[in-house]
């Protein structure tokens, strides 16, 4: 059963050691999924690498570097001056947020990364993120836009229509 009420906020000290499990999870997926590659690739199969391969690799650690920094930024804690936690940052693990996509796209990347050691074909499934992005751009923002009515939100329909309409309703009830 469901708490009932108002949801609980979290403090300060439980954002700033979530976030710091939060970022150390995804850098060992990170880590994980790029030895793997980089093994099974770049050592085993070392005579059968193509040029291919090492832009994948390369590809997907500016993909994990970017999307881990930018989380790293935005859980930056901030300290008083006599070293008490001022600011834990902003929660990683919050719904809704940018740092949930960006989480996401290092997950796609990493299954991506760790599919490819059978197959270069598999990088085309990383082509999900930008369709993803697109979709999130189309429901949030171009699709209202486009799709909102021209006419004047504030204006009330005529009385004599209003009037008319029910006189309608109540000769079908």
């Amino acid at each position: 059963m469901a708490p009932k009420g108002k949801a609980g906020t979290k403090g300060k000290k439980q954002i700033f050691e979530e976030n710091r499990e939060t970022l150390r999870f995804y850098l060992r997926i990170i880590l994980g999924a790029s030895a793997l590659y980089a093994v099974v690739n770049l050592v085993i199969f070392y005579p059968a690498t193509s040029a291919w391969t090492w832009l994948a690799f390369v590809f997907s650690s500016v993909v994990y570097g970017t999307s881990y920094r930018s989380m790293n930024s935005m859980a930056k804690p901030s300290f008083a001056e006599d070293g008490s936690l001022a600011d834990g940052g902003i929660d990683l693990n919050m719904e809704q947020g940018m740092a949930e996509h960006l989480k996401d796209v290092i997950l796609l990347t990493a299954i991506v990364q760790v599919l490819s050691c059978f197959s270069l074909y598999v990088w085309y499934f990383w082509l999900l993120a930008p369709g993803r992005a697109l979709y999130l751009l189309w429901v949030n923002i171009l699709g209202p836009w486009f799709t909102a009515d021209s006419s004047p939100a504030g204006q009330e329909p005529n009385e004599k229509k209003q009037r008319r309409q029910e006189r309608r309703q109540m000769k079908r009830f």
